[in-house]
Order: structure tokens, then C-alpha cells, then sequence
């Protein structure tokens, strides 16, 4: 895993760091390690730290509550699991449904992860309009999927860090 998971004070996760500003964190004491990776240490002159996974702030961080996932690209992507929705193949761009030139908006119910020759294939058309099937709908994502979206976790990441996150998003 190349992020490091940050929980606040209170063990609620909040995001991910890369693995540099989480030792910079450690190191600070800004933060603890809760959980380190079983194999890796970062060795510095006359300093050993553990190679987090999940670390935790000395200080309670207030954050605002979210019910709805703010929409984005890289959400999108994160929701359908970088697949494509027409063909099933990686996908690396974002395929408005209702296209915006026509009206379409940036939301979760009008956009789905798309491979480019799909993407460019439908082009400023309707997926009906180029006769093309979805293989699942798009949907809006949970509080819980919000919280995963907003990590930035895939799944198999979620399942190595299990007991740092909400049951309802790792089910």
C-alpha cells in the first residue's frame, strides 16, 4: 500500500498521506503509529521509525459531516473500480450520459467510468443513441462508500485496514 491511512484523535479516519508526511508526522509527534507495515523501517541517522500503515493524530482534528460524497472524476473512477461500464476493460476516463453540451450535469447518476474507444465512440450522444448498453447503472454512493471514496481505498486496501474503519464500509 503506498498511502498511509491518518486517523484522528478519536480513531475516525480521515485520510491518506503519502508515506513521507506520515513519518514527518511520527516524527513531529503529531502522530502515533497504530499500525505498521510487518516488514519495513525507515532508518535515518540515529533513528528507526516502523513504515506506518495507520497512524494516528496526537490532537483531535474538528471535521465538517458529509452525508453525500461530493461528486469528482476521480470518485467516479474510484465507484466503478476503474472499469469501463460498456465494455468491462480498464477505464481511464469519466463518459457523461447525457452528454453536457446537451444539458448533462457533473453528478453521480449521469457520469460512469469509461475506456477512451468507448468514450470517444459514443462521443456527444446518449449511450440509446449510439446503441450502447450499460453493464450496471450508475448509482450515488453511501455515507460509508463516501468515506471510502473519500480515502481513496480500494477494496483490497479496505480489507488489510479493516479494524481501523466502519464496519458498514468494509461489508
Amino acid at each position: 500500500m503506498r498511502n498511509t491511512l491518518v486517523l484522528n484523535a478519536s480513531y475516525e479516519p480521515l485520510t491518506t498521506v503519502s508515506l513521507k508526511r506520515a513519518v514527518v508526522l511520527v516524527l513531529q509527534d503529531k502522530a502515533v503509529v497504530e499500525q505498521a507495515h510487518p516488514l519495513g523501517v525507515v532508518r535515518a541517522t540515529g533513528i528507526s521509525v516502523p513504515v506506518p500503515r495507520v497512524i494516528r493524530l496526537q490532537r483531535y482534528v474538528r471535521v465538517p459531516f458529509r452525508q453525500r460524497a461530493p461528486w469528482s472524476r476521480r470518485g467516479v473512477l474510484v465507484r466503478d473500480q476503474h472499469l469501463c461500464a460498456y465494455c468491462g476493460r480498464r477505464a481511464t476516463t469519466v463518459d457523461h450520459l447525457h452528454p453536457k453540451s446537451r444539458g448533462g450535469a457533473d453528478s453521480w447518476l449521469n457520469t460512469v467510468a469509461a475506456c477512451a474507444e468507448d468514450n470517444q465512440r459514443k462521443a456527444d450522444r446518449t449511450p440509446e443513441q449510439a446503441g450502447m448498453r450499460l453493464l450496471r447503472k450508475p448509482f450515488e454512493p453511501t455515507p460509508e462508500a463516501t468515506l471510502m471514496l473519500a480515502l481513496g481505498l480500494h477494496r483490497s486496501e479496505m480489507n488489510e485496514l479493516a479494524a481501523w474503519l466502519p464496519a458498514a464500509a468494509v461489508a
